[in-house]
C-alpha cells in the first residue's frame, strides 16, 4: 500500500512537472516572437544567385529569427528536373514563416527554366499549406528567376500573389564581364538603360504585366565606383524601367561600405534591418 501511494505520488509529481515544463516552454516560444513586427501567416521566400545555394540565405534568416520575426524556417529544394522537396514543417498559424529556396542546379542561366522552378515552389507551398499570398527576396541572378516567373505568371490569380518583393544586387541588364552592355547607363527618371541585352529585352513585356499590388524594394551596393564588384548600379537600377510605375510602391536603396560587395550584401547587418522593416515593420 505504501509503495502504491509512493508510486501515485511520484506519478502526480511527474505529471505536474510535465505540465509546468510545457506550459513554460509554450510561454517562452510565444514570447520569442517580437511585438515589434507584424504577425502574419504570409511566408517569405528567399532565392539565391548563380553558383550559390540556400546556405547564402542563412545569415539573413538566422538574423530574422534572432530578432524575433519568426521561429519557423523550412527549405524548399528544387532538383534539376524541377521537382520540389519541402524540408521542415510550417505549423498551422505560424507567424512570418521563412522559406529558404535551394536550386540544386545552380549554374544554369536558363531564366525561363528558373522561372518555372519558382512556380513549382509556389505551387508546392500552396498545395501543402494553402497559402494565398507570399513575399519574395532574391539576390543577384535569383532576381532573373523571379522576373521570368512573373513574365509568364503575373496574371495567374490561381497562384499565391506576391505582396512584397526585394530585389538585391539584381543582374537585370547583365553582370560585369559577362552579359552587361558596355558603358551601361540608365535614365535617372525612368530607369531606362542605354542598351539592353537579350534577356532584358524579353522582360520588357513586364512593363504592361507587372502586378500592381506588389511593394517593390530595390537594394544595390556601391563600392564608390558605381558597382558592387560584379554588377553595375546601372544594371540594378534598370529594374525601374521594367516595372514601369506599376508597383504599389517602388524604392531604391544604395548600400555603401565594405559590406556593399556583391556577395556580402546578404551578410550585412544594415541590409537585415532594412529587410525586417520592409517585410514586417509595423
Amino acid at each position: 500500500m505504501i509503495r502504491r501511494k509512493n508510486f501515485n505520488l511520484i506519478l502526480i509529481i511527474t505529471l505536474l512537472a510535465t505540465f509546468i515544463f510545457f506550459g513554460l516552454t509554450g510561454k517562452t516560444v510565444h514570447a520569442a516572437i517580437s511585438g515589434k513586427y507584424v504577425h502574419s501567416t504570409t511566408p517569405t521566400l528567399f532565392f539565391h544567385g548563380y553558383g550559390s545555394g540556400a546556405h547564402a540565405e542563412e545569415y539573413m534568416v538566422n538574423g530574422f529569427v534572432k530578432a524575433g520575426v519568426s521561429q519557423t524556417v523550412i527549405t524548399a529544394d528544387v532538383a534539376g528536373n524541377g521537382t520540389v522537396t519541402l524540408k521542415g514543417n510550417i505549423p498551422h498559424g505560424a507567424i512570418n514563416p521563412l522559406v529558404k529556396v535551394n536550386f540544386e542546379d545552380n549554374h544554369t542561366s536558363d531564366y525561363a527554366l528558373q522561372g518555372q522552378w519558382v512556380k513549382n515552389v509556389l505551387e508546392e507551398l500552396q498545395a501543402k499549406y494553402h497559402f494565398k499570398k507570399v513575399n519574395i527576396e532574391a539576390h543577384s541572378m535569383g532576381n532573373m528567376a523571379v522576373m521570368y516567373y512573373l513574365l509568364t505568371n503575373a496574371g495567374n490569380r490561381n497562384l499565391p500573389q506576391i505582396q512584397k518583393q526585394v530585389a538585391m544586387a539584381g543582374t537585370f541588364d547583365g553582370a560585369i564581364g559577362w552579359n552587361e552592355p558596355a558603358n551601361l547607363t540608365v535614365n535617372s527618371q525612368t530607369g531606362k538603360p542605354s542598351a539592353m541585352n537579350d534577356s532584358y529585352q524579353r522582360l520588357l513585356a513586364l512593363r504592361h504585366r507587372y502586378p500592381k499590388q506588389i511593394k517593390l524594394l530595390n537594394i544595390y551596393g556601391d563600392l564608390s565606383n558605381g558597382n558592387d564588384s560584379q554588377v553595375s548600379n546601372a544594371s540594378c537600377k534598370s529594374l525601374k524601367y521594367l516595372v514601369n510605375n506599376r508597383p504599389r510602391s517602388y524604392r531604391e536603396i544604395k548600400i555603401t561600405g565594405s559590406n556593399a560587395k556583391h556577395e556580402l550584401l546578404h551578410h550585412n547587418p544594415q541590409v537585415n534591418k532594412i529587410l525586417m522593416n520592409f517585410f514586417w515593420g509595423k
